[in-house]
C-alpha cells in the first residue's frame, strides 16, 4: 500500500495549523475542505482568482450543500488564504451562509432514567458511560478519554482533559454519579482509561458509545429523533430549568472562555463542586423502572 503524497503546499498548511494548534479533527476537515476547493478549480488552489472562488461559492448553493458544511469550509478557506497563501485580499470574496437554527432535542428526567436503565450489558459498563454523559454533560469522546485519575472524589469533581478545542475542565461528579462509577470499578476493575475497549490500551470509541446509546433508545422505547448528544443538551436543559446560573452551566459545558479572566476560573470551580447534577433526581426513577420491568 503506498502513501499518498503530500504537496508542499498541504505540507505547509499543515504546518500553518499545528502552529495555530488546531486539533486533529479540525485539521483534517480544513485539509478535506482545500481538496475539494481544488477538484472544482482543476489546478492548484493558492493560485485561484476571486472569480472562481465566487464560483465555488455558487457551485456549493447549486449542488445543495449544506449551510453548515458550506461554513465549515469557508472557514478552511479563510485559513487558507490568510494564513498559508499570505492572500488576506481573498476573505473579501467570501461569505457565511445563515442557516435555521433548531431548538436541540431534549428529554425529559424520565426518559433519560429509562435509557440509562435498558444500557446494554453485560455488566455496567456502558449505563456507567452513559450516565456520565448525562451527569456531568460530557461529549462522547470526553466521555471515553476519560482514564481512572480524572475521576477526583475527594474533590467530587471530573477532571476532562484536552476537550473540545483541546481544553482541559473540571465538572461536578455527584454522589449518585460516583457510587455508580465505584460499582462498574469493581465489576471490572479498570485500569488506565476508565472505560478500556478492545485491546484495553485503547478506549472504547465514541462510535461503541454510540451504539449502545442508540440500543438503549431502542429498549426504552423512546422514539425521538435524538443522538447521544442529546444527554448533553438535556443536562443543560435540566440544570436551566433548576435556576442554575447559565454562566455555570457554560462553563460545565465547555462554552466559556475561561482564559477571559483568571478570577471568573477561579470562582466558577467552586461553584462547579457545589453544583449538583441532575443525575441526582433519577434514583427514586430507576427504582420505579425497576419495579415495572418486573410486573
Amino acid at each position: 500500500m503506498t502513501e499518498e503524497r503530500i504537496s508542499p503546499l498541504r505540507a505547509r498548511m499543515i504546518e500553518d495549523m499545528r502552529i495555530r494548534g488546531m486539533g486533529e479533527k479540525a485539521q483534517k476537515s480544513h485539509i478535506r475542505a482545500i481538496k475539494d476547493f481544488a477538484q472544482f478549480l482543476g489546478h492548484s488552489p493558492d493560485t485561484a482568482t476571486p472569480e472562481e472562488l465566487r464560483a465555488y461559492q455558487l457551485h456549493m448553493t447549486d449542488t445543495g450543500v449544506t449551510a453548515s458544511t458550506f461554513n465549515v469550509r469557508i472557514v478552511a478557506l479563510r485559513f487558507f488564504f490568510g494564513m498559508t497563501c499570505g492572500r488576506e485580499d481573498m476573505k473579501r470574496y467570501m461569505q457565511f451562509r445563515t442557516q435555521p437554527r433548531k431548538l436541540p432535542v431534549v428529554f425529559s428526567v424520565e426518559e433519560v432514567s429509562d435509557i440509562l436503565m435498558a444500557a446494554p450489558g453485560p455488566g455496567l459498563k456502558y449505563r456507567a458511560a452513559l450516565s456520565i454523559s448525562y451527569g456531568a454533560g460530557l461529549r462522547a469522546a470526553e466521555v471515553c478519554n476519560l482514564k481512572i485519575g480524572d475521576i477526583d472524589s475527594d474533590r467530587m469533581l471530573i477532571h476532562v482533559e484536552q476537550g473540545k478545542g483541546r481544553k482541559d475542565r473540571k465538572v461536578m461528579l455527584s454522589p449518585g454519579l460516583l457510587n455508580l462509577l465505584r460499582d462498574w470499578w469493581r465489576e471490572a476493575r479498570p485500569e488506565g482509561w476508565l472505560f478500556p475497549g478492545k485491546p484495553k490500551i485503547n478506549p472504547i470509541s465514541p462510535r461503541q458509545l454510540n451504539r449502545a446509546f442508540t440500543s438503549a433508545k431502542h429498549m426504552a422505547g423512546i422514539s425521538k429523533p435524538a443522538t447521544l448528544h442529546t444527554l448533553r443538551h438535556s443536562f443543560a436543559t435540566h440544570l436551566l430549568e433548576a435556576n442554575t446560573d447559565v454562566r455555570v452551566i457554560q462553563v460545565l459545558l465547555g462554552h466559556a472562555k475561561l482564559t477571559t479572566t483568571a478570577q471568573y476560573t477561579h470562582v466558577a470551580t467552586k461553584t462547579i463542586r457545589d453544583t449538583v447534577s441532575p443525575y441526582e433526581m433519577l434514583a427514586k426513577l430507576q427504582d420505579q423502572t425497576v419495579k415495572r420491568s418486573l410486573e
